[in-house]
């Protein structure tokens, strides 16, 4: 199993701090947020009886796997598509990580010597 899951969510514009403080409330600790535009069509709109913004917000957010279903429920609650967020959100599984606390392996002592060469 894999240690991380990378959460995507991705809300009307305006919404990313709202998203965030969800996740935090239940154990995330930060995320990226990027600006984009949707490209639903009517269809999609009288499908979902919603109205839907062009821009958009896209929320990444790192997690250990063991609270990535309390993250993904707090999104719904929060942000989910009948809130003004208008939100989706989902997950994909992280197999290697870098840069993140216990994500990299420790170097020893042969590798840090060989990439000194």
């Amino acid at each position: 199993m894999d240690k991380y899951e990378l959460i995507f969510c991705i809300i009307n514009a305006g919404f990313s701090e709202m998203v965030m403080d969800a996740a935090k409330e239940v154990g995330a600790r930060g995320g990226t947020v990027i600006h984009a535009r949707g490209t639903a069509n009517k269809e999609a709109e009288e499908y979902f009886h919603i109205s839907i913004q062009p821009d958009k917000e896209i929320v990444m957010i790192i997690v250990p796997a063991e609270i990535k279903d309390n993250v993904l429920h707090a999104l719904y609650r929060s942000a989910g598509l009948k809130t003004d967020g208008h939100g989706i959100a989902f997950s994909m599984p992280v197999s290697n990580a870098v840069g993140i606390s216990g994500g990299a392996p420790k170097e020893n002592a042969a590798d840090s010597a060989e990439d000194k060469k």
